[in-house]
């Protein structure tokens, strides 16, 4: 139980390393204010989050909990990252395996609140049955939200997008100009979200009812950046909505085990001038596919930049399709660039002097690192909200998409290094770079974060003790 004026919050992501360390941060944050946060995950996604510091270790508390087995969801597989893209409905199906379990923490833990991922959509109604009070915690930023839109077109009660064309516009609910909305290649790939899978519900039925059942909603988003979005939130969800900041990531103490990495890594790094390498990765869930890899792979070499790439060749040990480079590509770029196949301290590298540009897939997560160490943005989507966010990072001149094919996704090595050489190189390209240096105040400004998370705790400070939403 949290001390006396303290809350005690229970903190419970989807089991995706994208969401979970947006949460982490979060929980930092709470923690430092002195209140009492339980994590709750499974036991092998815990052991691989990263080590907390000291001083908060007392305040948060991981809470493990054991992932039912599911048939055709891989042993130890806990996280998208252990499994290929359609393997994933199998994680939720067991996800969905913990209500029990969490029902049985959640009696015992004296808890006030509980913030909630869109994968466990169930655990606003669970909390409300205990009297404990609940947010919908979105790590998506207010214009994929918005885009996506109200819980009757959310849960499928009203028929908006019945097929993928319909993502491709802006919708009714947007009042205003925007281009945020899916190129067709995008929404292709991922349409099943809209769709029933195998846990027995759709992805776009999760966030309708997780928004459905809570009591405010939390985003990882900022009122000066994005006003108009959250006003859009605010009226399509009729309940308050809380901009929780950017959460920058802070280095974690991550041990010695990685010590030897990080010493070849930035003695690679050091040997360059700089701004003048570029680094290239595409997160823990995006995998591309194999004919990308080899454009990627050649736009780099015709570029004629130092580069340094870290490349998912797999996602799990039980996905058949391992990428390869092309023939002789490591051979002919060896002096000039590095693939590397393993963990990488993305924060540490981004933060190096001689990196000076980013290709990326539009990640949350990544763009508020890039922010934080200014590296301008080039644009390669593959999933997800990807596509929605690199709309929104074109209308404010914060990242330039890599030209590609709007049917099929196509792109060529021509585009690829013509892009790198603008955004990195060319005075056309300045725009980029002074853009992202422009908006590193608003994304990483430690008042303005304390603010937004003192705004959140007063609120749930006022709520504690009274009758939970019926």
């Amino acid at each position: 139980m949290a001390g006396e004026g303290k809350l005690h919050i229970v903190m419970f992501p989807w089991l995706a390393f994208g969401h979970m360390i947006p949460n982490l941060e979060l929980a930092k944050l709470l923690a430092h204010k002195g209140h009492l946060v339980s994590f709750v995950s499974t036991p092998r996604n815990i052991d691989r989050l990263p080590k907390l510091p000291q001083n908060l270790a007392t305040l948060i508390k991981f809470v493990k909990l054991t992932l039912p087995k599911v048939e055709k969801l891989p042993e130890n597989a806990e996280a998208t990252s252990d499994i290929p893209y359609d393997a994933v409905q199998y994680l939720k199906e067991a996800c969905d395996g913990l209500q029990q379990p969490l029902t049985q923490f959640l009696q015992s833990s004296h808890a006030d609140w509980i913030l909630y991922d869109f994968a466990p959509y169930w655990a606003g109604a669970i909390a409300s049955k205990l009297g404990i009070k609940s947010v919908f915690y979105s790590i998506f930023n207010a214009p994929t939200l918005g885009f996506l839109g109200p819980v009757p077109v959310l849960k499928g009660d009203k028929q908006v997008r019945t097929k993928p064309i319909d993502c491709t516009v802006s919708p009714d609910w947007v009042p205003f100009p925007s281009t945020v909305a899916w190129k067709l290649f995008e929404i292709t790939r991922v349409f099943d979200a809209f769709s029933e899978n195998n846990s027995g519900v759709s992805d776009m039925f999760r966030f309708g009812a997780s928004v459905e059942n809570c009591d405010i909603v939390a985003v990882r988003s900022c009122s000066e950046f994005e006003p108009e979005w959250l006003q859009v939130l605010e009226n399509i969800y009729r309940k308050p909505v809380f901009p929780v900041g950017q959460l920058p990531s802070m280095e974690y103490d991550v041990g010695d085990e990685n010590d030897d990495e990080w010493r070849r890594i930035k003695n690679w790094l050091d040997k360059h001038e700089k701004g003048a390498v570029v680094y290239v990765a595409f997160g823990s869930e995006a995998k591309p596919r194999q004919n990308e890899v080899s454009q990627i792979a050649l736009g780099l070499e015709q570029s004629e930049l130092p580069f340094f790439w870290v490349l998912r060749i797999r996602r799990g040990p039980t996905d058949p399709e391992v990428l390869e480079l092309p023939e002789g590509f490591e051979e002919r770029t060896r002096e000039r660039g590095v693939v590397w196949t393993s963990w990488a301290p993305q924060l540490k590298i981004l933060g190096h002097d001689s990196v000076g540009g980013f290709l990326t897939h539009s990640g949350w997560t990544s763009v508020v690192e890039a922010i934080q160490n200014e590296k301008p943005l080039v644009l390669l989507t593959f999933l997800a909200e990807q596509g929605l966010n690199a709309r929104f990072l074109e209308e404010k001149k914060m990242g330039y998409s890599i030209p590609r094919d709007d049917q099929d996704g196509s792109f060529t090595s021509d585009s690829v290094a013509d892009s790198l050489k603008l955004v990195m190189l060319k005075e056309e390209g300045g725009v980029y770079r002074e853009k992202i240096k422009e908006m590193k105040d608003l994304f990483v400004n430690k008042d303005r974060q304390e603010r937004y998370v003192d705004n959140l705790l007063a609120y749930m400070e006022a709520k504690k003790n009274r009758p939970c939403r019926v």
